[in-house]
């Protein structure tokens, strides 16, 4: 009997597992689009800049709490890494709230997966990557407000999406330089840095506003709702599920934010924003499929 054998879970844990797994990120995404709601609505009060600010400090403090960073040194290099990671972080964050001011949730997320996209199709030299790119393509063109396509969507905030798409991607490549560290650790340090980078945002945005309690309290949801219970689902679906699946699940939550935004903002799309949710997320779950499928026949390939 191998090793593996006999280590491996019963059947009935696999299966439980293999079932929450994907239920977990399910949640994970639909907990970041409710709290996007709820920042939504803090917005009258505090502002878009004055709502990632508090979202990202309170977060920052209870990760702080829970993962105690400070324990475990870091080299000066990495400490320079984590500084960069955690300022596009921050920025990202504020850049998309920014868009939702006036974009509809699902429709930003939308955009702003063009950022993931953009890097893993800029890494690939496959001829079938080119239907990707024009799928993806041809739901961004759906969506800004060019040739009365996008009619309807204000372009500010569509800038807005674009541009946290932007910090997106460059999140994922200043994440990759930190993959050697305890994942916990460089993201509850990032999280500080975040929130230190859009504080001054924030401040001319509410100044003291952002001491108000019923304010900290709706904070304090979303920042549980958009941070620390998400961070907590995706750990445990990473654990069960395979990348591929992982990825093509992700795919999702251009559409799960439509709903989301449906159900609880009344945010109605017209037929046109759902074909163009529809490719964005058919390209970027296609992309997923097919680099799995590449790096699978690279790996056959004897060296």
């Amino acid at each position: 009997m191998s090793t593996k054998a006999a280590v491996s879970p019963s059947p009935i844990k696999a299966v439980s597992s293999g079932t929450l797994a994907p239920l977990a990120l399910l949640g994970s995404m639909t907990s970041v689009c409710l709290g996007a709601t709820f920042a939504h609505a803090m917005f009258a009060t505090a502002g878009a800049a004055g709502t990632t600010s508090l979202r990202i400090a309170l977060a920052a403090l209870m990760l702080a709490a829970l993962r105690r960073p400070w324990r475990q040194r870091l080299a000066p290099r990495d400490l320079g890494r984590i500084a960069l990671f955690g300022t596009v972080l921050g920025l990202m964050n504020l850049c998309f709230y920014m868009a939702i001011r006036s974009v509809p949730i699902g429709l930003a997320i939308a955009i702003e997966f063009v950022g993931p996209l953009a890097v893993a199709l800029f890494a690939s030299r496959r001829a079938l990557d080119l239907a990707w790119i024009a799928l993806a393509v041809a739901g961004l063109v759906l969506l800004l407000p060019l040739h009365g396509l996008g009619a309807g969507l204000d372009p500010v905030g569509v800038g807005f999406a674009l541009t946290a798409a932007c910090f997106w991607a460059a999140y994922i490549v200043t994440g990759q330089r930190l993959a050697h560290l305890d994942g916990g650790q460089a993201v509850s340090l990032a999280l500080a840095i975040g929130a230190l980078a859009v504080l001054p945002f924030g401040i001319i945005g509410a100044g003291r506003t952002l001491l108000d309690p019923s304010l900290l309290a709706i904070g304090l949801v979303v920042a549980l709702l958009s941070s620390a219970v998400p961070y907590s689902l995706e750990i445990f679906a990473l654990r069960h599920l395979p990348r591929q699946t992982f990825g093509v699940l992700l795919s999702l939550e251009p559409a799960i934010g439509a709903l989301v935004g449906l159900a609880f903002l009344g945010q109605h799309l017209r037929p046109v924003q759902w074909a163009a949710i529809a490719c964005i997320v058919a390209a970027s779950a296609g992309t997923t499929l097919a680099g799995r499928r590449s790096r699978r026949q690279a790996a056959a390939v004897p060296a």
